[in-house]
This record gives structure tokens, C-alpha cells and sequence, in this order.
């Protein structure tokens, strides 16, 4: 018993020691309740946070698809037309070829 004693005396005088040093002293309440709403509101906000970013996602998509949909009209290339330097006659049954 006189250990206990002993115990007990040493943790009071401690505390008196800490108070008088102004050292803050403060026990922690553990409320099973408040953690447990802190947790459920803490998943909340970040199912929230899931949903915007998965809309801002989707709408983003949605004008990526809205520009690929875009048809921009190009003009025809413009492709030289070569003219036939040659011109081939036909005399009898023989077709001449005549190049310049």
C-alpha cells in the first residue's frame, strides 16, 4: 500500500510542479461519437469532393468531343497541271508519236 501511496503522491506533486510552471496541463476527453461524426463528415467531404471532380471531368470530355466534331473546311489543294508535251497520230494503223 505504501507504494501506492508513494505513487500517488509523486504524480500530485509533479502536477503541482507543472502547474506552477505554467506549463498547460489538460486531459483528453475521447468522445467515441464526435470521432466517429468528424470521420463521417470527413468521408462526406470527400465523397463531395469525388462528385465535382468527376463532373468537371465529364464536362471537359464533352468539349474535347465538341471540337473533334468540328469540321473546318480546307480548300482544294492546288495541284499543278502538267500538258501533254506529246501528241500522238494515228496514220493508217500505225499511231506516230510526235514529242517536243
Amino acid at each position: 500500500m505504501s507504494a501506492l501511496r508513494s505513487l500517488i503522491i509523486f504524480a500530485s506533486a509533479t502536477l503541482a510542479v507543472a502547474l506552477l510552471a505554467g506549463v498547460p496541463v489538460s486531459a483528453q476527453v475521447v468522445d467515441p461519437a464526435a470521432n466517429r461524426n468528424a470521420l463521417i463528415q470527413q468521408n462526406d467531404l470527400q465523397a463531395l469532393q469525388n462528385r465535382v471532380q468527376r463532373q468537371q471531368f465529364q464536362q471537359q470530355q464533352q468539349q474535347y468531343r465538341a471540337q473533334d466534331r468540328v469540321i473546318v473546311q480546307q480548300p482544294p489543294p492546288v495541284v499543278p497541271q502538267v500538258r501533254p508535251s506529246c501528241q500522238t497520230l494515228v496514220i493508217g494503223n500505225t499511231p506516230v508519236s510526235t514529242c517536243r
